[in-house]
């Protein structure tokens, strides 16, 4: 099997763009490097699976050496930097991990890109094979300049016991088991601790996507892993505590806060389209006159209460299924709407999507197959909770991320050795535009734009390379440094064989 990198597969109008209208970063690529007020001696990283260098659905050591802090650290040394530890992966893992020769449940191996033959779809995410698992106990030898571990919330950064083996399947994260400071002894540090036990001069702090995004992957529906949204007030309180902690354990340090993107601008959320059913004129026909039925006796509900719950003419005219020749959007089931089935089982709590409706990425290869009984997913059966991120869940996720970032944003401006890096901003920027550097540029199209992994949620490292970059723009505007960036097309984007 040969594995190689897949380059610029980018839209011909967005490459012309590049020449037309990209900011070059060549003449930068060899500055001066000054630190300013800042020093880059002792840098921590402290984040999540963005943070850890998670990419292709796992994490693996290509992912790690290239993940934005690893870069950020690279030029960081340019400018004063010392060295920066990070708990890589063995050489040839592929991401899954044991315990005792366990396979520990639900952590991955890494994603590779195959082709299908299909021109409809002509690439598809593949788990790589073989593979090989990374024993978890005993733990490496810390602390660790990155202390970015997948999955982490919030309120984990400074739970004592997170990396404790004992709590695995409870309260423990494996992947900080396997790195934790006092793995060798109690195994009670918590992410903070083996943060402020190395004393940084320097640091990066970008953790609450999981907050929003381990609901929003499992497409707002709890009863896939038990996630949920966390309350803002558990966020805030957190957040506040580590940075005061933070502020108190090393009071001379400097350090960029980051913020939340809004999760519909990545690939997971944005690449299979709400209306992505296309129909003859024939094939419309005949699923309107399936639907005829189901369609009239809604009509017949309209304005009554028949199971306790008003069905308004609006919701009504809301659930009619109807097809027409073209492209036509999904069926979709919505928890929210009246619960009328006590009339007829047939009568399901289904409408059509919407554009504020987002189908995850995973109902690429679901959508038009046997749902069983004759009807196919999307169509005559409509797709399930956990495959869809309704309007009403974008809704309360979007609440929650501006408490969030509201409160990111008073924590920078509240400390003049903060600075802040507005992710959600640049994210948005990828999803819209694209992002130009000269000699090419990346965009958030799913395999095609560059900048995200076979995975749809975490970046390439040609992306991880654009983030260093914008956050060393921060760092200069904030702090005077002078930092010259990497060039991402250095960097590799997707994998294939």
């Amino acid at each position: 099997m040969k594995i190689s990198t897949l380059d610029n597969f980018l839209l011909a109008g967005f490459c012309l763009l590049i020449t037309a209208c990209g900011t070059d970063i060549s003449e930068s690529l060899d500055k001066d490097a000054n630190p300013g007020s800042a020093d880059f001696s002792t840098f921590v990283a402290i984040g999540d699976s963005l943070t850890a260098g998670y990419k292709d659905g796992a994490l693996y050591r290509d992912g790690q050496l290239t993940s934005y802090p690893a870069i950020l650290a690279q030029q960081f040394a340019k400018a004063g930097g010392g060295a920066f530890r990070q708990p890589l992966m063995p050489v040839s893992a592929t991401g899954s991990l044991t315990i005792g020769a366990a396979p520990i449940p639900g952590v991955n191996d890494r994603l590779i890109v195959v082709g299908t033959g299909n021109p409809d779809q002509p690439v598809t995410p593949t788990t790589i094979s073989p593979t090989v698992s990374t024993e978890i106990v005993p733990a490496l030898t810390g602390p660790f300049n990155n202390l970015g571990v997948p999955a982490a919330k919030s309120f984990h950064v400074d739970f004592n016991g997170y990396g404790n083996p004992a709590n695995l399947g409870v309260s423990a994260n494996p992947f900080f088991v396997r790195f934790v400071s006092d793995g060798a002894t109690t195994a009670n540090s918590s992410m903070l601790d083996d943060a402020i036990l190395q004393a940084p001069t320097f640091y990066v702090v970008w953790i609450g996507n999981n907050d929003i995004l381990l609901y929003a992957v499992d497409g707002g529906d709890p009863t896939v892993s038990g996630q949920s949204v966390t309350a803002t007030g558990t966020f805030n309180g957190a957040f506040n505590a580590m940075i005061n902690d933070l502020a108190v354990a090393v009071p001379t340090a400097k350090g960029v806060l980051v913020n939340i993107p809004d999760a519909t601008t990545i690939p997971y959320f944005n690449t299979v389209p709400y209306n992505a059913i296309p129909l003859t004129a024939s094939q419309a026909s005949t699923a309107n006159m399936g639907f005829a039925p189901y369609n009239l006796s809604l009509q017949a509900l309209a304005g009554s209460s028949p199971c306790g719950t008003l069905l308004t003419p609006e919701e009504m005219a809301r659930r009619q299924i109807t097809f027409v020749e073209g492209q036509n959007p999904v069926v979709i089931l919505d928890e929210n709407l009246a619960d009328v089935t006590c009339v007829s089982a047939a009568l399901v709590n289904m409408r059509q999507a919407t554009a504020k409706d987002f189908p995850l990425l995973t109902t690429a290869s679901k959508l038009g197959t046997d749902a069983g009984g004759g009807l196919l997913w999307g169509i005559s059966a409509p797709l399930l909770d956990s495959d869809v991120l309704i309007e009403d869940e974008v809704d309360e996720i979007e609440a929650a991320r501006s408490v969030y970032n509201a409160t990111i944003k008073a924590a920078a401006d509240a400390d003049p050795n903060l600075v802040l890096f507005d992710a959600a901003a640049k994210l948005n920027e990828l999803n819209t535009t694209g992002i130009l550097y000269g000699s090419g540029g990346v965009s958030s199209a799913f395999i095609q734009g560059g900048a995200f992994s076979a995975d749809g949620v975490h970046p390439t490292a040609r992306g991880y390379a654009v983030i260093a970059n914008e956050i060393m723009k921060v760092i200069e505007n904030g702090f005077g440094a002078e930092l010259p960036p990497v060039n991402p097309s250095d960097y590799s984007t997707v994998f294939f064989k």
